[in-house]
């Protein structure tokens, strides 16, 4: 898709892709720790323990959000776990940017060629597009449903 791009444009689009990606990743973690505050999980999260790993990874989380984007899949773990554990946003953004920028350089100079050679072209890339629209629509359906089921049941101590 992005190999006939001049490399600054594939670059940007990329960087595009990620940003939006990681983002929504964060703010849907933010969400579901939200709704897990008001559930009966409410009482693990306000442990000593939980609160000290919370307090770490708005601390220090950055560096390793940025990192990870050098991986595949972890990235989008570390992206909904700085949500779940509401990592300030003048820590994390600056994190997702760093890492979104490694990732876009990485992708749009080496990752995609390797993708191209791996499927060996007979794959259009508007159908891997297609495939991970789907993916995102049946998780955000999965996740209302979830969070539906969780306030019709009754809320016991």
């Amino acid at each position: 898709m992005f190999d006939d791009w001049p490399l600054p444009a594939a670059f940007a689009a990329l960087f595009v892709i990620v940003m939006l990606r990681a983002n929504a990743t964060y703010w849907a973690g933010r969400a579901i720790s939200a709704g897990a505050r008001k559930s009966r999980l409410a009482r693990r999260m306000n442990t000593s323990g939980y609160l000290r790993a919370e307090n770490l990874i708005r601390r220090w989380g950055a560096p390793a959000v940025s990192l990870s984007f050098l991986t595949v899949g972890f990235q989008t773990v570390m992206n909904a776990a700085a949500g779940v554990l509401r990592m300030p946003l003048r820590r994390y953004l600056p994190a997702v940017i760093i890492g979104g920028l490694m990732w876009a350089l990485l992708y749009a100079t080496v990752g995609l060629a390797v993708i191209e050679a791996a499927l060996g072209g007979a794959v259009s890339w508007y159908i891997i597009l297609g495939l991970a629209l789907v993916v995102v629509v049946a998780t955000a359906v999965f996740n209302r449903r979830s969070k539906a089921r969780a306030r019709a049941l009754p809320d016991t101590p």
